[in-house]
């Protein structure tokens, strides 16, 4: 079993595993790109390198989610943008700086949640080079 199947495996309590499976697919089916398992239980989809104004470079996931216990965690990158209007079509959710915490998936319009993603990865594309994992 591969690291992501091994995580994914993992995942607890019972809805939040079905969730996370679900999620998977999902990012998998809107970017076309496979997952890689981050530190700290995160699965990432696609890459980008940044160069910061102070010279720090690194690397690090485009978009992709986190099956916490309490809320699940979704990533878009690197939040630069306002998505107000793509996000009142969501359905029930908070935000962060760049991750939106949902307490089920059951409450988001999925359609919604693609076009959010896709929307992000664009945005993010316009700040750093983007690139397929």
């Amino acid at each position: 079993m591969d690291a992501v199947q091994d995580f994914l495996s993992q995942v607890s309590p019972e809805r939040r595993n079905t969730e996370a499976i679900k999620l998977d697919a999902f990012f998998r089916d809107v970017t076309g790109w496979q997952p890689v398992l981050q530190n700290g239980g995160m699965l990432g989809y696609g890459r980008y390198d940044y160069t910061y104004k102070s010279g720090r470079t690194g690397s690090w996931f485009a978009t992709g989610f986190a099956p916490r216990k309490a809320k699940l965690s979704i990533y878009i990158m690197p939040g630069y943008t306002d998505f107000s209007t793509i996000l009142a079509r969501l359905g029930k959710h908070t935000k962060g700086k760049s991750c939106l915490y949902m307490n089920k998936l059951e409450d988001a319009d999925m359609d919604v949640l693609a076009e959010l993603v896709r929307a992000g990865l664009d945005d993010l594309a316009t700040q750093w080079p983007v690139h397929a994992t």
